[in-house]
């Protein structure tokens, strides 16, 4: 397969999946492996194309976000709104500055990953099922100990196929936050967590990306296709949480961690 077929198709995996709970990094780590691609450098555009789905979340909310920056100096909701993001971004932030070695060199590993696939799967459905009176209906309003918890959980999306939207999802939940809520929470705080994981990764691996003559190409077309297909997820993704809940996503999550274990063992 030619290597921008590839890096087509790993764009297409990240915009689809960053953005509901199913660990885009799992489905990646696993669709690579599929694809024969070797660790290193596609490993490295996996985490470099991630940029290209946040800044769909920009484009997508990009009046309301301008509307808080600009209203920073005068607006105690906004200021309010910022540092809520913010107190959920500083706990993965110290733990990924403190992991990131570890993380890369130890547990993205294909059976970690399919493990997490299932047990996440489990936790999502039984979410659906046993889950808390919501009492936060708008995620611009989320009170500081509520971004606190959904921080904190974010912090176990540090394991491959864990789910980063789905653990802040599952976090949000768990603090008293309607699903919808949740997830808008999840996309807001996407974007510093993911620019900052893009930015690490960029400096620890920029050697990597320019020792290939087309690098840099490989990771632009899967940049490009991520932001495409990250539009169209987040618009449908709310009013399928709405609809059908978190049980869906569960149930794939399941099945692609079954299926995988499978090719594991006969492969």
């Amino acid at each position: 397969m030619p290597d921008w077929l590839s890096a087509i198709i790993l764009g297409l995996v990240e915009g689809l999946t960053e953005f509901i709970p199913v660990s885009s990094t799992g489905h990646l780590l696993l669709t690579s492996r599929a694809l024969g691609l070797e660790p290193g450098f596609w490993d490295t555009l996996v985490v470099m194309i991630q940029l290209g789905a946040i800044l769909a979340v920009i484009a997508l909310y990009f009046q309301r976000l301008w509307a808080v920056l600009i209203g920073l100096p005068t607006r105690p909701e906004d200021r309010r709104f910022a540092l809520s993001v913010l107190i959920a971004f500083i706990p993965a932030v110290v733990l990924g500055l403190l992991l990131h070695d570890f993380i890369k060199e130890v547990l993205f590993n294909p059976t970690i990953v399919c493990w997490s696939l299932i047990a996440g799967g489990v936790v999502l459905i039984l979410l659906d099922r046993w889950r808390p009176t919501p009492k936060v209906t708008d995620a611009m309003q989320t009170p500081f100990r509520t971004a606190l918890g959904v921080g904190l959980l974010q912090c176990l999306s540090m394991i491959p196929g864990v789910s980063r939207s789905g653990a802040t999802i599952v976090g949000g939940v768990l603090m008293g936050m309607e699903r919808r809520a949740a997830a808008e929470f999840s996309f807001f705080l996407a974007i510093p967590t993911m620019v900052g994981a893009f930015a690490l990764d960029f400096i620890d691996s920029r050697e990597a990306i320019f020792a290939r003559p087309d690098g840099v190409m490989l990771i632009a077309i899967g940049f490009v296709v991520s932001f495409v297909s990250g539009l169209v997820v987040i618009k449908w993704m709310l009013g399928f949480i709405d609809k059908h809940g978190l049980s869906p996503f569960g149930w794939w999550r399941i099945l692609a961690g079954v299926v995988g274990l499978g090719l594991l063992a006969f492969t």
